[in-house]
């Protein structure tokens, strides 16, 4: 293979040891609980300018812009003797350099197939020839435009690497499974650990194959359309004077095949209304009510599949028999009424024997769109651990799900003692952490909030208010744990309370409706300070993710039987905030 210009590892663990840097500063705001906002003083304990000056310098393009240049005793703009925030623009700059496009660390997607188009001698690698649907025509825009772009990365992977099958981690309904399969003709093999995910996979497996048969169909008669002396009439478009030759049975078929596919798309697209992983609205604990409560279009989707430790063995061993059950009736059949692609149901980790799961597996990438958690980080261990698996490409989400090794509040790794973060030995040498908050944190979407998506502040304020009047008037608050999404049901801010205490299962009597509004009169004129200090979050948040990342680029570079690795933005963030990709090829066994 040809040389990859991707970043050598001593270049990237100094990007890592800025981005740390940066964050052993600022992070402390990023960790902050946005429930106890005003039961802790928050505003007060790390900010000393007003939140104007810090609106102010946020909605101002010229001071997030020029040289890092330090006040007096400060760095990053933070006190180095009190630790509070005193030059809002000397943050902002800070932050714009500590992200991903600030550190200049990602490769541009054209590099990218560049690169890869040379490594495999084929100028047309990753392209199709014969286009079979556009992605579009059977799934919403956002995940349209992810399963095209993430596609032809995956398909040049595997032009490169001479393998024809695909293995999908957390794959979910299937729509990247499908779109790879109809359009690049690899093998896919979808594996999910949700039962609901696999069977809905399916049947939309069942209705893209009609979509397809459809489609080409109907492309057929357009591109292969010639007269017959017999069988064909000439049609004359009056507005053109155009000529085109339609036959007859062509005709039929084509009506026929459109008003299949307009059906079948219909069917698809009324079965795509949930998101892929939608937010848990009872995910509200004091750790996480920051995230529960924002608009579904400021951050990225929340998996709601069961994590193993709830798995009984027998729950296990359940879809392991189905798994293998399902393979061998596929095996008997081999007719034309195969799937497009294999959906399975299993909860994979980098000890988990594929060839056992998937009896044909052959060499393959291993892909993960959007994989939560810690599922993004044991795909990569996978990718390291299993010789068959020749490339990766791999796009994570919900940072607040990873397990953090060295997070001593909040231990989460498993059994064995395997986190999501850090994976390199560089940060595990340096027992770094980040914190859940702060993870959370990192969920937002700083260009949707940028380009007016805002944040949807009532109801933060809201919660926030609640936990005074709990501290106030009720001994248990502090172990309070679920107040669930009560915002959206309540039709004022006493309603709101009222319906709190009761999931609480508090005594609502102990307070009139005049005593909760009183709470709401006296924390409004503060309410700027929750604004101003969410967006400080929302700045910082591409640069705890880029942290994260980095620790993943760095976790491939320090494998001696990887050849490349990058990081890479396949989408626009506007459109999907999860948009950076961590690319990986093995080294040739040739």
């Amino acid at each position: 293979m040809m040389a990859f210009n991707d970043l050598h590892i001593v270049a990237v663990k100094k990007k890592i040891d800025e981005v740390k840097h940066f964050l052993s500063i600022s992070l402390s705001i990023s960790n902050a609980h946005t429930v106890d906002f005003y039961t802790r003083g928050v505003w007060s304990t790390f900010i000393s300018v007003s939140p104007e000056d810090v609106l102010c310098a946020i909605s101002s393009t010229q001071d997030s812009t020029g040289a890092l240049e330090e006040k007096e005793n400060t760095t990053f703009g933070f006190c180095n003797a009190s630790k509070k925030l005193l030059d809002i623009s000397a943050l902002l700059r800070a932050a714009k350099a500590h992200c991903l496009p600030g550190l200049g660390v990602c490769m541009q997607l054209e590099e990218l197939m560049h690169n890869l188009r040379l490594m495999c001698g084929d100028t047309a690698a990753g392209q199709s020839s014969n286009k079979v649907l556009a992605p579009d025509e059977f799934m919403n825009w956002k995940k349209a435009h992810e399963v095209q772009s993430m596609s032809e990365v995956v398909a040049s992977l595997a032009k490169c690497c001479r393998v024809k099958q695909v293995i999908d981690v957390g794959s979910g309904k299937g729509y990247l499974c499908s779109y790879l399969s109809m359009r690049y003709n690899l093998q896919v093999f979808g594996i999910d650990s949700s039962t609901t995910n696999t069977h809905g996979a399916q049947e939309r497996n069942r209705k893209l194959k009609k979509f397809s048969k459809a489609y080409q169909q109907h492309r057929f008669i357009e591109n292969n359309c010639v007269q017959s002396n017999d069988e064909s009439r000439e049609h004359y478009n009056e507005s053109d004077g155009s000529k085109n030759c339609i036959t007859k049975q062509g005709v039929e078929a084509q009506t026929e095949s459109s008003a299949l596919s307009q059906q079948v798309t219909r069917d698809l697209l009324a079965s795509n209304n949930a998101a892929e992983c939608p937010l848990d609205p009872s995910d509200s604990d004091s750790g996480s009510s920051f995230l529960s409560l924002l608009a579904l279009d400021v951050i990225e989707d929340v998996s709601l599949r069961v994590h193993p430790s709830k798995l009984s063995a027998e729950e296990r061993e359940r879809r392991k028999r189905e798994n293998l059950e399902r393979k061998a009736r596929e095996g008997k059949r081999k007719d034309s009424n195969s799937s497009l692609f294999s959906p399975l149901t299993s909860y994979v980790t980098a000890e988990t024997e594929l060839k056992t799961l998937i009896t044909e597996l052959e060499n393959a990438v291993l892909v993960g769109l959007h994989t939560c958690g810690d599922l993004a980080s044991s795909s990569l261990r996978m990718f390291r651990a299993k010789q068959e698996l020749r490339a990766v490409c791999s796009v994570g989400c919900c940072y607040h799900l990873l397990s953090e090794e060295f997070d001593q509040d909040r231990p989460g790794c498993t059994s064995d003692g395997v986190c999501g973060f850090p994976m390199s030995q560089y940060l595990k040498d340096q027992a770094c952490f980040c914190g859940r908050n702060a993870r959370m944190s990192a969920c937002l979407a700083l260009e949707r909030v940028s380009a007016g998506g805002g944040l949807p502040m009532e109801s933060l304020f809201y919660r926030a208010v609640l936990h005074v009047i709990l501290q106030d008037h009720y001994d248990c608050f502090k172990s309070e744990k679920r107040v669930g999404n009560v915002y959206s049901k309540a039709t004022s801010f006493a309603d709101y309370v009222r319906r709190a205490l009761r999931k609480l299962d508090l005594d609502e009597s102990k307070l009139s409706d005049g005593d909760i509004q009183s709470y709401h009169d006296r924390y409004t004129p503060r309410m700027n300070e929750m604004v101003a200090f969410n967006m400080l979050k929302v700045t910082l948040a591409p640069c705890i993710e880029g942290l994260i990342l980095l620790d993943r680029l760095c976790y491939l570079k320090e494998q001696e039987n990887v050849s490349h690795a990058a990081l890479v933005q396949l989408f626009d963030p506007l459109q999907s905030p999860r948009c950076y990709a961590v690319v990986g090829i093995k080294k040739s066994t040739d």
